[in-house]
């Protein structure tokens, strides 16, 4: 990652400590009343990142801090990142990471958005390709910051924090592209990259009712293709019950139908503590 991006990355982080509305303290926040495991919980988006801490019951200890996402981003770039989010957060015991893309087990699959040298609609880069290939994100963040660390996919991460744990819940992200989660009976199920896949006149879910997409149309035919693209998970799972959340749900001004639900894009940070809930002993703890 060139020097440059990283630095407009650390200033941008230090520009928001420096606000006196955000009102970030510079020393650890006061232990929970009983004991129990503060968790550092981030959002690693297309266009933001965000970090927040929270106690054992999943409410926020601070205000979070929210950076844009500097292109490009190699998996370097990213720890950079985190690291420096981590040090404006002291006092946590473990790490959450929601991740936009196939994770499995802490590995990376798949990274769209970072594999690209300034992201969606931009070429990809080889060498960014090769770099994110594979990347255990676990591994290495729990090596930087020197806590376990736990990583999934973001639309996943956002879902285990909104599902009740009944049937067949699906839970969809509206922002920068499209993401999924599959959750039967409270478990997570198999992960389907829906993003990538067909739903209209060649177009993938991302590029049918993505940011670059909401820009071009305008809101009310974006709105009519995200009832479209609901229509067809709708078809092709049969969900009892679907969430939509990301940055862009605020954007839905249609009814979706009985059987779905819009929420919160704080899920998406609440859902850290869940995710060590749910993943068991999977991922790498700090050697």
């Amino acid at each position: 990652m060139p020097a440059e991006a990283v630095d407009d990355q650390e200033n941008e982080v230090v520009a928001v400590l420096k606000q006196p509305a955000v009102g970030r303290p510079r020393i650890a926040p006061r232990r929970p009343r009983g004991g129990g495991l503060v968790t550092l919980s981030v959002d690693v988006g297309g266009t933001g990142i965000k970090a927040e801490l929270l106690d054992p019951e999943g409410k926020p200890m601070q205000e979070l801090v929210r950076v844009k996402t500097v292109y490009p981003l190699p998996p370097s770039g990213l720890l950079q990142v985190l690291k420096t989010l981590a040090e404006a957060s002291p006092g946590y015991d473990r790490v959450s990471v929601g991740f936009p893309g196939v994770v499995r087990g802490g590995v990376i699959l798949s990274a769209p958005h970072f594999i690209r040298e300034k992201g969606d609609g931009t070429p990809i880069a080889p060498p960014l390709a090769r770099a994110w290939d594979h990347f255990n994100l676990a591994d290495q963040t729990a090596r930087v910051l020197g806590k376990p660390t736990r990583v999934g996919n973001d639309a996943e991460v956002q879902g285990m924090a909104v599902i009740q744990g009944h049937g067949l819940e699906v839970v969809v992200t509206l922002g920068t592209a499209f993401g999924s989660a599959i959750f039967q009976d409270g478990k997570l199920a198999v992960h389907l990259e829906l993003a990538h896949h067909p739903c209209r006149n060649g177009q993938s879910y991302s590029e049918y009712v993505g940011e670059a997409a909401r820009q071009r149309v305008g809101e009310k035919r974006w709105n009519r293709r995200v009832l479209r693209a609901v229509g067809l998970v709708r078809a092709l799972l049969f969900f009892d019950h679907l969430y939509v959340g990301g940055g862009n749900s605020s954007h839905v001004n249609i009814s979706l139908g009985d059987d779905v639900s819009l929420v919160d894009n704080s899920a998406g940070l609440l859902g850290g503590i869940r995710l060590w809930e749910l993943t068991g002993r999977r991922h790498p703890q700090v050697r």
